[in-house]
Parts: C-alpha cells; structure tokens; sequence
C-alpha cells in the first residue's frame, strides 16, 4: 500500500472512531411510539420495575445528560423498586424483577468468606493507621480554619441544619452559598423526613397537596403518584437550577423518595401560602385596583425571571413554563404573587441551541393553550414558541385578575373552533377606558393575545409597563 493510500486508510479509521464516539445512543421505549428511543452518547439507557398496588409494573425509556445528575434515577429502593442505567444500544431490553430466587449455597468456605477472614484483619489494621493520620490533620485543618476566619468558606450540612435556623434562613443560605442551586441532597432528605403532615389543602391530576409543619413553622408537601415519577423529578430538577431563585417565583426547600415499605411516596417540600392559588384567592376576595397592579407585577416579574438566559459559569438557562394559568400562581401574605409546578418546563441551552423537553404524558391546559399550540402549528425546535406561548397564557391571567370568569373545562376541540377559527379572545368591557390602569391593562392583553405569536410582548416589555402603572396617582379603587 502507498504511503497516500495509508494516510488516507488512517483517516477514515479516525472519522470512524469520531463517528462513534459522537453516535446518539439508542435504547427500548415503552413510552414511545415505535417502541425507541434516542439520547445523546453521554446519556444512558434506563430499566426501572417499581411495585404498585402489590404489582410489579416496569417502565423502560432514555435519559438525557441531564437527568443523569439526578440522584433517584439509578437508585433503587429495597423491595420497592430497582433502577438500572445502562450506556450501549437497547441495552435496557431486559425486563426487571424485584423479587429474585437465590441459589443454595455450597457447604464448606466459599472463596469471598476465606478472603474475607484473611483481608479484615488487614484493613483494620490499616484504618487505624489511616484514622491516626485523619484525626492529626483534621486538627490542624481545623487551627487553620478558625485563624484564618474567611467568611466565604461554605457551610457545611451540620451548619445548615443547626437547630435554632428558621425556614427563611436555610431558604437564604442555599442562595448565598455554594451553586445558588439548593441545597445539599442529604439536608433536603433530614428536612423531608422531619415535617409532620397536617391536612391536605388541594389535589390534581399529580396527587396531593399538604399543609405540614416543620420546627413548627408552615410547610407545603406536593406528594405525587408513582406513575409520575418523571414529573417529580423533573419539576425537583427545574426548581433546583442555577441562579433560578427569585421573590416570585415560589420558593423550594427540599424533594425526597419516601419508601415506606409497601409504596414510594415523592415528595416535594416548597414554602406554604395561605392563601392558597390566585384563582381561589379571586373567587374569594374582590381586588382593588392597586392590588390588582401589585399581583400583575410580580407575575410578570417571576415570568420575566424564568425567560431570561444568565450568562456566565454560575448562570442560568432560559426557561419556559408552559402551563402558566391562575391555578399554578400563589398569593402570598404581602398581596403579592409567586409563580410554581413547573413540572412542564422546558430549558434552552443557548450554546447548543438544545431545548430540553421533559418526556411525560402530561399537557398543559387547554383554557390557557395559544393558537398555535391547538392548531398543532408550534416550530417545537425554537424556544421563542414556547415563551410566546406563555405570553398568551399571561394574557388570560391578567384577564381574571381584571374580571372574573367561568372554570368550565372545554375539550380542545372546543377550543380549537374558538381560538384559531373564529379567533376569539375574553371580552374587554368599555368601561375599561375611562380608567387609565384599566385601559392600559386592557391594551396589555390584547397584545399578549395576537394570533401571530412573533407580534406579541415579551415578559420583560409586560413588567415595564406594568411598573410604570404602579407609579401612576390616580388610581382608584
């Protein structure tokens, strides 16, 4: 062979090698259509068997890079439940079971009991070194700390957890210290596993929400299903992103597996606010018009937060939330508003241009759907649709918050003939124009509206205007 045919040889082998190397993994989905899946070559394919109502129930799917820094995923739970993630193609076509058999054992010593009895001795021996070794630099670790006095030095678990800490302390330290992105997996498991269930204060298509106390202060517990592990874990993942906390934006304090034997509970910890959802909250209590100014604010603020891309080592992606209504926004005591269950939102990574879509069979609500997502006609490869979407949603919300409306369920279907045939939206009362809050409002929405998703506001321009209402002197009851 010519030293040209060589070199050309050794190229393709590289190209090859790259090809592989950069090859989207495949695996078996139970969830899918065609029964596959694909994933990015640093994902990994998953198996998982959980018992439910006594049954054995198995769920096969792919995970993305992403939801491989979860924890739970690959952790299994005695007798409950076995996760397994594997990293070649349809590697996950095996079905799990929980209960296996096990074979007799040999009389006499099997070679793992002989290399025990030998290597014990041994390993002891030499933790007693080490732990000499450990116990002596601890102590000067510890001299060099306490002179030194950095301020910036982070917490550790103990610290966190120190018993005179209230919830808004904790909820402080998980934003000051450490990634910003919450706090350590092994305080969120010891918060968890210390709240006392009080009553349940609403209920959904995911399970329960509680009112429990912790170190008797007010907690609220979303427990959700089995079945929707991946809204769990997704939702849990979101709230825990980098740089994410903000004022309204509702506040997460910690997610667990509780496995109590006979079932999982999954739960997920977050501040509680007594008055309960904005759409309870204007079912029960007129707003005035400063407090409706006030509450569209905040939301406007929280969505703005949750749209905007931090740049930076510690920042934080683009998010949309794609199932924003007046249900899903909690009225907090000072009259304002914080946006939660962001169990469907999608992150944008811009360097990529990836957007990351939980895979879950929940959808959002069809009263808050835009056009483009009844009629089917939303690019799902450009994350602008999904933030434009929001818009419209918001739209409605400001609509309630100005004017009540009924809470029939139509089908989407309904919808659909509503919305992108005959292109109808919530009526603007004429009354609105003589009040410059009321006109402006009115005009907010109408553009929030517009059935071309590219002519409508974005978060941001809807949080300006509304602020500069808050500073307007005629505003009247």
């Amino acid at each position: 062979m010519t030293r040209t045919g060589t070199q050309s040889f050794q190229a393709a082998l590289i190209l090859l090698s790259v090809a592989q190397l950069t090859a989207g993994l495949k695996c078996v989905c139970e969830l899918c259509a065609n029964h596959t899946c694909e994933t990015t070559s640093d994902g990994a394919c998953w198996n998982s068997v959980m018992l439910i109502d006594g049954k054995e129930e198995t769920v096969k799917s792919c995970l993305s890079p992403t939801e491989m820094k979860g924890q739970v995923f690959c952790y299994s739970s005695r007798n409950v439940s076995k996760r397994n993630c594997c990293f070649t193609d349809y590697c996950n076509n095996e079905t799990l079971h929980l209960h296996t058999e096990r074979p007799l054992k040999e009389p006499g010593w099997s070679r793992l009991q002989l290399a025990v009895v030998i290597l014990v001795p041994s390993c002891l021996l030499c933790m007693g070194i080490l732990l000499g070794v450990f116990v002596v630099q601890g102590h000067y670790c510890a001299y060099s700390r306490a002179n030194k006095q950095d301020q910036e030095e982070p917490q550790d678990d103990q610290m966190l957890m120190s018993p005179d800490k209230c919830l808004q302390e904790l909820i402080y330290d998980m934003s000051t210290s450490g990634s910003g992105s919450g706090l350590p997996l092994l305080v969120q498991r010891t918060i968890a596993r210390t709240i006392v269930l009080q009553e349940t204060i609403g209920k959904g298509r995911f399970g329960e929400v509680w009112r429990g106390k912790w170190r008797g202060e007010d907690v609220a517990v979303k427990i959700f299903s089995t079945r929707d592990e991946r809204s769990w874990f997704r939702e849990a993942e979101i709230y825990q992103t980098i740089m994410l906390r903000h004022e309204n934006i509702l506040g997460f304090i910690a997610a667990d597996n509780k496995d109590n034997g006979l079932w999982t509970q999954l739960w997920l910890v977050s501040e509680y606010h007594e008055h309960g959802s904005l759409y309870d909250y204007l079912n029960r209590y007129t707003v005035s018009m400063e407090g409706m100014i006030v509450l569209a604010l905040s939301i406007a603020s929280g969505l703005a937060h949750l749209h905007m891309e931090i740049i930076g080592t510690q920042g934080k992606p683009a998010i949309a939330h794609r199932d924003l209504k007046s249900k899903n926004v909690l009225v907090k005591k000072n009259g304002t508003a914080v946006i939660a269950d962001l169990g469907l939102a999608v992150k944008h990574d811009s360097n990529t241009n990836a957007i990351d879509i939980p895979s879950n069979h929940r959808v959002g609500t069809k009263r808050y759907m835009a056009p483009e997502i009844l009629d089917e006609t939303i690019n799902m490869s450009n994350f602008e649709s999904f933030k434009r979407a929001d818009i419209y949603s918001l739209g409605l919300v400001f609509w309630e918050l100005a004017r009540r409306c009924s809470a029939r369920d139509p089908s989407v279907e309904d919808m659909r003939k509503v919305v992108c045939d005959q292109k109808l939206r919530p009526s603007i009362p004429n009354q609105w124009q003589s009040c410059e809050a009321m006109r402006v409002m009115g005009k907010l929405m109408r553009e929030c509206w517009y059935a071309n998703a590219a002519a409508r506001l974005t978060a941001l321009r809807v949080k300006k205007t509304v602020s500069q209402l808050s500073v307007i002197k005629d505003v009247k009851e």
